[in-house]
């Protein structure tokens, strides 16, 4: 069924007919609103990583981000999270008590990365933090990893400057390759996942996490023999 199909069934429930089809115009109007703002916080944000990773590759011959992903919630999302949370299902509700509606997810090639652009991200000084849940240094209890912070972006309209919340997630391509997959699974399955599934995840989750410490040690490896190399040829040229 489609998802704003279900709002709106979900307003008639609270109010009857009448009532959903004027209160579910109204919040569709304001998301629409919403929604242009926040994307426009997406864009700051990503077009500041974007120059930090080609600054980087310029000046250290690497880039620490792979790849970006972003999204603005849905509608049918908001005011469901908002229900959940026992808030009115209002987009002023929404800006008020929800840090996520606007997410950038920053996918990474070593852990060193994760923490590198969160500290470059967070040294400019017209963005300011939040919050920040280290998901990395204290795992979730069923294995998931990634850096999430919520930054302060201001984004420049034609009536002047606002700051606008955005959900920064930070990881791994290993870390997002298991949450992908472990994501998968959950939504896919009708029942609650078995015990052993979950433990069985956990343990995958386990073994990423060993595998991207072993990944960042040959790449550090890597690092010293081409630095090596580059200051043998420097001097080797030396008459």
């Amino acid at each position: 069924m489609d998802e704003n199909l279900m709002l709106l069934r979900q307003f008639q429930m609270e109010g009857g007919k009448k009532y959903a089809d004027a209160a579910f115009a109204e919040e569709f109007r304001n998301y629409q609103q919403v929604h242009n703002i926040y994307m426009g916080a997406i864009r700051e944000i990503r077009a500041r990583l974007e120059t930090l990773d080609t600054e980087f590759q310029f000046r250290h011959k690497h880039n620490p981000i792979h790849h970006i992903q972003s999204r603005v919630k849905t509608l049918p999302s908001i005011m469901k999270k908002l229900s959940d949370m026992g808030q009115p299902m209002t987009m002023t509700s929404a800006k008020k008590h929800l840090h996520d509606i606007a997410g950038v997810r920053v996918v990474c090639c070593y852990v060193d990365d994760i923490y590198l652009i969160a500290s470059l991200l967070l040294s400019q000084d017209d963005i300011s933090l939040i919050f920040e849940k280290d998901y990395i240094k204290q795992p979730k209890p069923n294995g998931y990893r990634s850096l999430h912070i919520v930054v302060d972006v201001p984004v420049y309209l034609s009536q002047g400057k606002v700051f606008i919340p955005v959900e920064i997630q930070i990881r791994t391509v290993a870390m997002d390759f298991w949450a992908t997959l472990e994501h998968g699974i959950r939504y896919k399955s009708s029942d609650e996942v078995p015990a052993f599934i979950v433990d069985e995840l956990r343990n995958c989750a386990d073994v990423i996490t060993k595998t991207d410490a072993k990944m960042q040690e040959i790449f550090k490896a890597l690092q010293l023999l081409n630095d090596k190399e580059d200051d043998f040829q420097w001097h080797g040229g030396e008459e």
